[in-house]
């Protein structure tokens, strides 16, 4: 006897975007949380899987897809397809992987993988190529994820908390992050702070090869008394702000901390307030210095 028992398709999340952003590492993300995985699949393909999903018995509730440029010509076709997916009644989301193209670089060199769109070519202008395919999924997309700077651990948490369900007793995850104005502001911070009035190691020629997580430096910063002044200003606040912004549901905190290069004060600071805030019970802390190796 056939099962009549209606669809329970709740979500379905489209994973697109740069090659080497991590979009692998996202799809398992989902695989991990209990989604029907399926990687490398034409836009295509997508309706068919949905059609199957809302069929009559099916036992799939959530699922999530990767789809780029590897599919070819094929990837096109994924305007439409979603689309069509609203016409279906098909709850779905997009989620975008960006990345600045020094990180693509730099991932692609590490994994010696050749470009999808330049396997014979330079990666620089697979990459190049690439932009001009994903540009107008990207303004489309649910959500924007930049994976500068973010390792695997780090990638796969910021995903857990923006797109998987948010149980009730689950942490903020509160991300403080080191970084360089010289090499640009991160774009996913929701506080930042300017450092650079703090006394520079950079120009002392014993301490220019240190960073900000030698005590040293650390002593160097805080030296004229202003270093505990600025904490005692910003822990209070941060203090106030953490338990507001938990309370309108938000499940990631970014707190950027920028000085001039992002290897001394800012390294030390965002070390500072990460061991500071790490024995909360309500937070889920992490440490990241977006450009600590920039020499």
């Amino acid at each position: 006897m056939p099962d009549t028992t209606p669809s329970r398709l709740e979500d379905l999340v489209v994973i697109t975007g740069f090659s080497g952003a991590g979009k692998s590492t996202a799809l398992a993300v989902f695989e991990d949380a209990g989604y029907f995985c399926v990687d490398n699949l034409p836009p295509e393909m997508i309706r068919s899987l949905v059609e199957l999903f809302l069929h009559e018995g099916s036992k799939v509730e959530r699922a999530a897809v990767v789809s780029d440029v590897r599919t070819g010509e094929f990837f096109e076709a994924l305007h439409e397809v979603l689309a069509g997916l609203q016409e279906l009644g098909a709850p779905h989301r997009m989620l975008f992987l960006d990345a600045d193209e020094q990180t693509l670089l730099n991932r692609y060199k590490e994994t010696r993988r050749r470009h999808p769109l330049a396997p014979r070519g330079a990666v620089s202008k697979g990459i190049a190529a690439e932009r001009k395919l994903l540009e107008p999924f990207k303004s489309e997309a649910t959500a924007v994820l930049d994976t500068t700077g973010l390792g695997a651990t780090g990638l796969r948490r910021r995903i857990a908390e923006h797109f998987l369900p948010r149980e009730a007793d689950r942490k903020l995850a509160v991300t403080f992050q080191s970084f360089g104005h010289k090499h640009g502001p991160p774009r996913d911070a929701d506080l930042s702070f300017d450092v650079r009035f703090l006394p520079n190691p950079h120009y002392v020629p014993e301490l220019k090869p240190l960073t900000g997580k030698d005590p040293e430096i650390v002593a160097y910063v805080g030296r004229d008394g202003h270093l505990q002044r600025f904490y005692d200003h910003l822990e209070p606040l941060l203090d106030y702000l953490l338990p507001r912004y938990e309370a309108e549901g938000k499940a990631h905190l970014m707190v950027a901390i920028g000085c001039t290069g992002g290897q001394h004060r800012s390294v030390a600071i965002t070390e500072h307030l990460a061991a500071r805030y790490d024995d909360r019970d309500d937070l889920f802390v992490e440490a990241s210095h977006r450009d600590i190796t920039k020499r």
